[in-house]
């Protein structure tokens, strides 16, 4: 049974108007996120990943930044046209979201305690004393030993893994609905960048919530999220079941993203990595058509005039969606066969 729909974006379009030229940011981007569920949005740098959920929590800077169009529904009501002190009450308390880097998000001069008992007592309306309770609660939650001592550290006291915990303590305080990670392990090594992960899955199943997890790193997703989606030029190329999507992809784009990705089940002995070749578009000049149509050996004429609509995929579940011109299975299938009647010919 499908759960009721969260958040609906609908027709997002932002852009940044800079000296350089306006950057074709965002570009109609549409999609629903039910109750519950794990959204994993992958693409390469300057995709759109992190500047649509920006959008979404009205942080995008202004000027260059502006939302040119679109609505994003939450709970009923389109975030796009709530006031600023109206947005400000529904960040941290129904939509939560950790960054990249704690240590550009942590305040240096406050302790661990104060930037937490704010979030609770701003949002939750708790006293002093019932804030502390609740900090030292959740420092516990997410991993932290002594937790009522650490809340009179300062940020600088922390290592980076047990800052980002902080900072996963602070977003979770209020029990939001929704929670955005942006790329949160990036800086993190291997070791840590796993207990992390382990720990917002163990905590998502647990308080119920959403998450949408951003990265470019397509073996973290495989692990966390029920749904992916893949973004280039500004603009959804794939979306859908994750399982589907990693077995039977359908844009190139999401092809070249996952032969790039080192699959022990898979891959041979000896068998080479592929790279994408060539480089993101410049979306100060958008292409016409598809956006991934240069650096995609799939691509027919009509790639180059025309971008192709999200639409279902044929012979796959109604959730797994693609925006493509051709149809990828039967081109590989094709060219495999070349393949082979090339080695069969010596």
């Amino acid at each position: 049974m499908t759960k009721p729909v969260l958040m609906e974006v609908k027709n997002l379009i932002t852009r940044f108007h800079t000296q350089e030229g306006t950057v074709y940011a965002v570009n109609d981007v549409s999609y629903k996120l039910h109750e519950g569920e794990a959204l994993g949005v992958v693409g390469e740098s300057g995709s759109g990943k992190s500047v649509h959920v920006l959008s979404i929590m009205g942080l995008i800077p202004s000027p260059p930044g502006r939302i040119e169009s679109g609505e994003v529904f939450f709970r009923g009501r389109d975030l796009l046209k709530l006031s600023p002190e109206e947005m400000r009450a529904v960040r941290g308390a129904e939509i939560a979201m950790i960054f990249q880097d704690p240590m550009t998000s942590l305040n240096p001069v406050l302790t661990i305690g104060t930037q937490i008992t704010e979030v609770l007592k701003l949002h939750m309306g708790m006293t002093n004393t019932e804030a502390n309770n609740r900090a030292a609660e959740l420092l516990d939650m997410v991993g932290i030993t002594d937790a009522r001592r650490r809340l009179k550290n300062y940020p600088h006291q922390f290592s980076g893994g047990m800052r980002q915990r902080v900072m996963i303590a602070i977003a979770l305080a209020c029990n939001p609905k929704l929670l955005i990670a942006d790329e949160p392990t990036t800086a993190l090594d291997v070791t840590i960048q796993a207990q992390i992960i382990e720990l917002v899955q163990q905590l998502r199943r647990d308080l119920g919530m959403a998450m949408i997890w951003i990265t470019h790193d397509l073996g973290v997703v495989a692990g966390l999220a029920d749904n992916i989606q893949v973004m280039y030029g500004g603009r959804i190329v794939e979306r859908g079941p994750i399982e589907e999507v990693f077995k039977d992809p359908r844009n190139a784009y999401t092809l070249g993203l996952l032969n790039s990705l080192p699959r022990h089940d898979q891959r041979q002995s000896g068998d080479r990595l592929r790279q994408i070749e060539g480089a993101p578009p410049d979306m100060r000049f958008p292409p016409k058509g598809d956006p991934f149509a240069p650096r995609n050996p799939y691509r027919t004429e009509r790639c180059l005039t025309e971008m192709p609509p999200l639409r279902p995929v044929e012979g796959g579940s109604p959730e797994h969606l693609v925006a493509a011109w051709y149809d990828l299975p039967t081109l590989i299938k094709a060219e495999k066969e070349k393949e082979q009647q090339a080695v069969a010919n010596g």
